[in-house]
């Protein structure tokens, strides 16, 4: 897994790999990144947060469940669930697949304008990503 092929317009959560794009209407779509999806061996169920509830920074907005792994998906700042992704939950492969594409998660409205604070895009992201590697604290999402 090349984290050059990593778009530099998104904004990521290293500690637990999931990008953000924002939208023109001021809303966001989140997606966990292919190496997330990587970890998490064939991915059996994407259960998201229910359309119009709030959530919190460091929080489940939504669970996923995979051959290797289950766990939340822990959001990088409060906020309320907008959409989800339909297709994802009638084929959660599709996270595995297209992680940045047809296997997004959810759209969500951040709760404050500064919701990017925290989070690494453009240059920034091969080098974060290799000093989140170094620190193996994906190690502990996997046991």
């Amino acid at each position: 897994m090349d984290v050059t092929d990593y778009p530099d317009h998104l904004f990521y959560d290293m500690d637990n790999q999931i990008w953000y794009e924002p939208l023109a209407d001021g809303t966001v779509r989140a997606g966990f990144t292919p190496w997330a999806a990587s970890l998490m061996g064939e991915v059996l169920v994407f259960t998201p947060k229910r359309i119009g509830r709030e959530f919190e920074k460091e929080r489940s907005f939504a669970v996923v469940e995979g051959g290797k792994w289950v766990g939340a998906a822990r959001a990088a700042f409060d906020g309320i669930v907008v959409a989800h992704n339909d297709g994802l939950i009638q084929k959660p492969e599709l996270l595995a697949e297209d992680a940045f594409g047809a296997g997004w998660m959810l759209i969500v409205r951040p709760a404050r304008p500064e919701w990017r604070e925290g989070l690494v895009t453009g240059r920034a992201i091969a080098p974060a990503f290799s000093a989140w590697l170094a620190t193996e604290a994906y190690k502990d999402r996997t046991s």
